[in-house]
């Protein structure tokens, strides 16, 4: 059984949520919280798989709350919710530490869907999204190109409370594979693409994404990702 527990400042909101992932017959909402503070204390009483996270309430917002829960239960597995389709939040939960951003626009299946694949240990992000959203903030922290969006912010920098913030020497242990390997993931391809354009197994690749990940210190290919634009080692597209 996936434990999910909700956080939104609305009721409704957690309701309509309640109501689609309780009518599949291995998800159950264990926990709700209308606050970021609230999701904080519920996080000591209630193991739950996977946490699906307003990105807008009052007070602690769900960026903040994501990276305080992360930083106290590294082993939290974080969807933001939002109504809002911009960059910069995406970028931000990314930087935060969740695995997953997802509309409330979408479909209830979809949202059944994603609390499978981030209960299965896996990042959930269309390749194409990630891309665009990483070479788009790491271009204007470069200076090579403003953001677009008014209200955006730049890229923070790395702090020392930061989840996942690899050291440049665990950047330096990756073999010159490993590195090959992660551009090819920034760029958006799977495991299957990838193996099949460097022509090994998609085991071998397996393995090779496994080891990145253990190298990094981070849980799944979109903190990767993340780190190989902010490490250099994949630069953004001109």
């Amino acid at each position: 059984m996936i434990k999910v527990a909700l956080v939104d400042d609305q009721q409704m909101v957690r309701v309509g949520l309640r109501m689609i992932l309780e009518s599949e017959g291995d998800i159950e909402v264990c926990c709700e919280a209308a606050s970021g503070q609230q999701a904080l204390e519920l996080a000591e009483q209630h193991a739950a798989d996977v946490i699906l996270m307003d990105v807008r309430m009052p007070g602690m917002d769900g960026i903040a709350t994501t990276r305080e829960l992360i930083t106290r239960h590294p082993t939290a597995r974080v969807v933001i919710l939002t109504t809002f389709d911009d960059d910069e939040y995406v970028y931000e939960a990314l930087r935060a530490g969740a695995s997953g951003f997802l509309l409330k626009s979408a479909e209830g299946d979809a949202l059944v869907d994603a609390v499978r694949v981030v209960a299965g240990g896996e990042a959930l992000l269309a390749p194409e999204v990630t891309r665009r959203v990483i070479e788009r903030f790491a271009t204007s922290a470069s200076g090579t190109a403003p953001i677009p969006v008014a209200a955006a912010s730049p890229t923070p920098e790395p702090t020392s409370d930061a989840p996942y913030q690899p050291s440049p020497e665990a950047i330096g242990d990756l073999s010159d594979r490993e590195v090959e390997v992660l551009q090819l993931m920034a760029r958006g391809l799977s495991n299957q693409e990838i193996a099949a354009t460097l022509f090994v197994s998609n085991t071998t690749v397996k393995t090779h994404v496994s080891h990145i990940l253990t190298k990094l210190g981070v849980r799944d290919r979109v903190q990767a990702v993340v780190e190989a634009y902010d490490s250099g080692i994949v630069l953004p597209r001109g």
